[in-house]
């Protein structure tokens, strides 16, 4: 059995042995391979033994998307944990598929959940890795290209999701930790904030994340 997408990239593949389903691999409209519930689960307790290393000043990240690369540079004076956790992330490849599910222009993109890579679309921006680290505010500004953690209404509840300003937001400033700041891609920054999405602000056509390190 096989199904398409409008595009033409196959959506559902299913093989059979005999009545029985032997095989079963959804993919996204962009050809990536989507994760079921025990793929992603195994992912995240992999996660949880890897303990990465601690970030430096002269870490560089590089941001790979499907629009093009991105750099940025983290902030450790202030923000050591949150630079850590999103080090240890991006290098243990946590961040690898995932896409900004989450795209108001003006404001942010956002991504960083492992939810974007499974099956169901309903549920992008609502996952975690199962811990939250406390808050590090600081009086960095948010500017365009300023990268922080998002979080829920409890200050020290922020995990794997991040978001990256598309301008200024004096709104935000000394809520939400500012840990980090865009040097190279503005452009395809740009580039990502421009794409149409649906009434959740989740863009019709997938931003992907193929591959964030830290080195």
């Amino acid at each position: 059995y096989r199904e398409y997408w409008d595009n033409g990239n196959i959506k559902l593949r299913r093989d059979y042995s005999g009545s029985e389903v032997s095989t079963e691999q959804a993919y996204d409209s962009d050809g990536t391979e989507l994760l079921n519930d025990a793929a992603v689960a195994e992912i995240i307790a992999g996660f949880s033994n890897y303990k990465g290393e601690p970030a430096t000043d002269d870490d560089v990240v590089t941001m790979e998307t499907n629009a093009g690369i991105i750099k940025l540079r983290l902030f450790t004076e202030m923000t050591q944990g949150h630079a850590y956790n999103f080090k240890r992330l991006a290098n243990f490849g946590y961040y690898d598929g995932t896409k900004f599910h989450r795209i108001i222009p003006g404001f942010v993109v956002q991504g960083g959940d492992i939810l974007s890579r499974d099956t169901h679309r309903g549920n992008d921006g609502q996952g975690d890795a199962g811990y939250s680290i406390d808050a590090e505010f600081n009086p960095r500004p948010h500017v365009k290209g300023t990268l922080a953690m998002a979080r829920s209404q409890n200050p020290n509840s922020a995990g794997t999701q991040f978001y990256i300003a598309l301008a200024k937001l004096t709104q935000l400033d000394n809520k939400y930790t500012v840990f980090g700041e865009v040097t190279e891609g503005l452009e395809v920054l740009d580039a990502i904030a421009a794409t149409p999405t649906d009434q959740a602000d989740n863009p019709l056509m997938p931003q992907r994340i193929l591959k964030i390190r830290v080195e």
